[in-house]
């Protein structure tokens, strides 16, 4: 299947991503941290990344800008938790940065797989 990239800061959702896609069959490499994100990048590109908002160090919009300046073209799902308003305009300027789609937290796993598949589906 494919090769993705989960960053996020909560381990707990890191784990759940990891083991959701891991049952799909998706080779998962995790980060918690944007800046290790863009380390694990730049060592192994992936087929789809996905960013949460809030982080520590570098936030996820950077993280954004930065691998479309490397990869315009890889797909990214950005993810956000926190109070309703807040998270629509993170999720607003992810889209307008490139993020290719988004998930507002908590999200149920048939909405990531949605999401997940529609994303890969041009890969596949």
């Amino acid at each position: 299947m494919a090769r993705i990239l989960v960053v996020d800061d909560d381990p707990g959702v890191r784990g759940a991503l990891a083991r959701a896609l891991g049952r799909k069959g998706h080779e998962v490499t995790l980060a918690a941290t944007g800046v290790e994100g863009a380390r694990l990048w730049r060592e192994a590109a992936s087929d789809l990344v996905i960013i949460d908002v809030h982080m520590p160090e570098m936030d996820g919009i950077e993280l954004l800008a930065q691998l479309r300046s490397l990869h315009p073209t890889v797909p990214i799902l950005m993810v956000s938790g926190g109070t309703q308003t807040r998270k629509l305009e993170l999720l607003r300027s992810s889209q307008l940065m490139g993020a290719t789609a988004e998930l507002g937290k908590p999200f149920t796993l048939a909405e990531l797989y949605g999401a997940v598949d529609r994303l890969l589906a041009p890969i596949a």
